[in-house]
């Protein structure tokens, strides 16, 4: 298969003959945002600019440089498959287990956004 490489915000995104769907995956993102106890009002922004940044919402993003992969730039990226076995393909996966990540380091997607402003990454 082919695909196309794009270079962005320190992410080289190797994107094969599958699109990614960043719209389908920005949607599944929100929707999951209270089943994480987040309130979709006042999270949803900071959720959307966090991974916007770090991935462009695309599943297959993956950092040459350092590793990290998916929608939540998880490094190793094998450790989503704490959720399911699916990590690299499944948006759902990848995003739950990014809010998880989040629920667990920064409280809510605010505060990992703010790390993310102040230092680059979350």
């Amino acid at each position: 298969t082919s695909g196309t490489n794009q270079t962005g915000g320190g992410t080289t995104v190797n994107t094969p003959a599958a699109p990614a769907d960043p719209t389908g995956a920005e949607a599944i993102g929100k929707s999951l945002l209270p089943s994480f106890g987040f309130n979709q009002t006042t999270q949803w922004g900071c959720l959307y600019n966090l991974w916007m940044r770090e991935s462009g919402w695309n599943v297959y993003a993956e950092n040459t440089a350092s590793g990290a992969y998916g929608i939540p730039q998880a490094y190793p990226g094998n450790k989503m498959e704490s959720v399911a076995s699916d990590w690299q393909t499944n948006p759902t996966t990848q995003i739950k287990w990014g809010l998880g990540y989040i629920a667990a380091r920064y409280v809510t997607p605010c505060g990992a956004w703010q790390n993310e402003v102040n230092l680059g990454f979350y």
